[in-house]
């Protein structure tokens, strides 16, 4: 388990097109703006063209989306008598979600324009906000009403709101897919081995709460006779005790249903029958056995709190660092590979101001020792997040073992404008 913190400390803008083309994305949309009643205007109807893009059109449930909303051209006008004075305008609007996620996502822009003429149209301007994926599926995004604040002798709101007869086409799109789901399920032996007919004191865990729960010895791929039937408590895990009797039994395995897979089954536990009877009397020779006793599967890690790097205010950013080297070794000489799985809560800062866990995301690297016979094979790059993920595994085989190197570098994605402060979460790490 180690800590992990990152620390905080502009507004953004699409890409531009090419002269004559319409940006992808690109709308347009009837607009209703009333001047603000000091300004003794009539109110200002046409179309309003705007433009909204994604920083990531393909995220994962649990991130966190920057979302960009342009206004290419407004109908309103200055409301003041005289020319509107350079970085006097502050824009904000919303941007309305549909289809697969629904809500409004509320975006702001930084105070910057130039000069306008008294009696000309207000100036093209850029707001950003950000939102959590909560669905996977399509999700479109459409431009809303927008409000244009000048501070320019009097504090003045220019509301733009889209026609109720039609409204606003959708501008983008982002398809989610759903967080992947790590399989914790694991068996652990009272004790690694035994003579035909002990019964070995089995725990299996991480299974859900109530689930029947079969345990079973193992040959190789093939289970054996050797096996007893439990039911998970509320801790999602169950304690028995299994009468091995079939002396090919070279594993304990535990699982859900009508037989073993690697979705709601555990890896296998190592554990050797040992026959111990005595060899034939003979005058010519004596047999000479010794034994090999098998040992534990266990891990360290360098180092405890893991600190990320800083990223700017306002911009926001990817925070980097790494969790540090975590050594396994794996002295059980059976046929069990194992896994190492990672879990990560949400970042917390300033007043309880959180960032999500899914905004952290790594890379892992995995090196076998020389002489290992195991091969190390790193998890995928991807998010971490509360549901975990496959930091590193070794395979079953007809025999493993070795000494494994593990590192990831880490990413915290962290969005624009997030209070400047320290954020602290826990990354824990399951070795099964």
């Amino acid at each position: 388990m180690a800590l992990l913190a990152a620390t905080t400390g502009s507004a953004l803008s699409a890409p531009a097109a090419a002269e004559g083309e319409t940006p992808p994305g690109q709308v347009d949309f009837p607009t209703h703006c009333p001047a603000p009643q000091e300004a003794g205007l009539p109110p200002a109807d046409g179309p309003t063209t705007a433009r909204i893009t994604v920083d990531n059109p393909a995220p994962q449930v649990g991130d966190t989306v920057t979302v960009t909303y342009q206004v290419v051209r407004t109908p309103a006008l200055n409301p003041v008598g005289g020319e509107l004075p350079a970085d006097v305008l502050t824009p904000t609007g919303r941007i309305l979600l549909a289809g697969a996620q629904s809500g409004e996502v509320t975006v702001v822009g930084a105070k910057r324009n130039d000069p306008v003429p008294a009696g000309a149209a207000l100036p093209a301007v850029t707001m950003t906000g950000t939102f959590t994926v909560t669905a996977p599926g399509e999700t479109t995004l459409a431009p809303g009403g927008y409000t244009l604040h000048t501070s320019h002798l009097l504090d003045l709101d220019t509301t733009c709101t889209a026609d109720a007869a039609s409204a606003a086409p959708v501008s983008a799109r982002l398809t989610a897919t759903a967080l992947p789901t790590a399989n914790l399920r694991s068996v652990f032996l009272g004790a690694a081995q035994g003579r035909p007919g002990a019964k070995v004191k089995v725990t299996a865990a991480g299974f859900p709460p109530g689930a029947a729960v079969t345990v079973a010895g193992r040959a190789g791929a093939a289970e054996t006779s050797d096996r007893v039937s439990a039911t998970a408590d509320e801790l999602g895990a169950a304690l028995v005790e299994l009468p091995v009797t079939d002396k090919a039994t070279t594993a304990v395995i535990a699982y859900e249903g009508g037989a073993w897979s690697a979705r709601q089954g555990s890896g296998p536990a190592a554990y050797t029958v040992v026959d111990a009877a005595p060899p034939p009397p003979s005058s010519a020779a004596r047999k000479v056995t010794a034994t090999v006793e098998p040992g534990v599967l266990g891990m360290t890690q360098t180092g405890e709190d893991i600190t990320l790097g800083a990223v700017p205010y306002g911009d926001g950013g990817a925070a980097p660092g790494r969790i540090g080297t975590v050594t396994v070794t794996d002295a059980r000489g059976g046929p069990a590979g194992w896994s190492l799985i990672g879990k990560v809560t949400d970042f917390t800062g300033p007043g309880g101001i959180r960032i999500p866990g899914a905004s952290l995301s790594w890379t892992p690297r995995c090196v076998a020792a020389e002489g290992s016979r195991s091969t190390c094979t790193p998890g995928s790059a991807g998010v971490v997040g509360p549901e975990g993920a496959l930091l590193a595994s070794t395979p079953d085989a007809a025999l493993v073992g070795g000494t494994f190197t593990i590192d990831a570098t880490v990413t915290l994605k962290v969005p624009p404008y997030t209070p400047p402060g320290a954020y602290t979460a826990v990354l824990t790490l399951t070795l099964s």
